[in-house]
């Protein structure tokens, strides 16, 4: 994702991003799908395994049932607090906390969340989301994550987490 808005592409008013973004943090289902460009693509990059709603998942229905449903099944948010929010032309990026709860068991978990999005025709056209993916597995499975059974790494791999 360039930093530098695109030339071709119409600068998206600060207001309508901040807007998105509220309602994407609420969680207001309705308000948050006026939003969506039909063709939206929605990446949200996690473990699977773990938290099953994470993937890429294409079009309105597909990210509405994410957030109306698929999200909801494994967890409740109560808050987001947004850190940092930066927008430029049609861009926008945000560091959040999450706090939810988990329906399985009632648990809270609390993480951290970058989000970057791109606006075309004043509808939210891209999103990828990273989660703090290691923290978020380690509250949602309820233990730490042991990685003295791990393989050794082959020489010249780097690893971050």
């Amino acid at each position: 994702m360039t930093l530098a808005p695109d030339a071709t592409e119409h600068v998206v008013d600060r207001s309508l991003i901040e807007a998105y973004f509220d309602a994407f943090a609420a969680r207001d289902t309705d308000t948050f799908a006026t939003y969506l460009h039909d063709n939206v693509r929605w990446m949200i990059s996690g473990p699977v395994d773990v938290i099953p709603y994470c993937g890429v998942h294409v079009g309105k229905a597909a990210v509405i049932d994410v957030m109306a449903r698929r999200a909801r099944n494994v967890l409740k948010v109560s808050n987001v607090v947004r850190e940092h929010f930066l927008v430029q032309g049609n861009r926008g990026a945000a560091l959040t906390r999450m706090t939810a709860t988990l329906t399985a068991d009632g648990r809270i978990v609390s993480y951290r969340i970058a989000n970057f999005f791109r606006f075309q025709d004043g509808k939210l056209i891209d999103n990828v989301s990273l989660l703090d993916s290691f923290d978020a597995a380690e509250q949602v499975l309820g233990h730490s994550i042991d990685l003295d059974d791990a393989p050794p790494l082959a020489n010249g791999n780097i690893v971050v987490l």
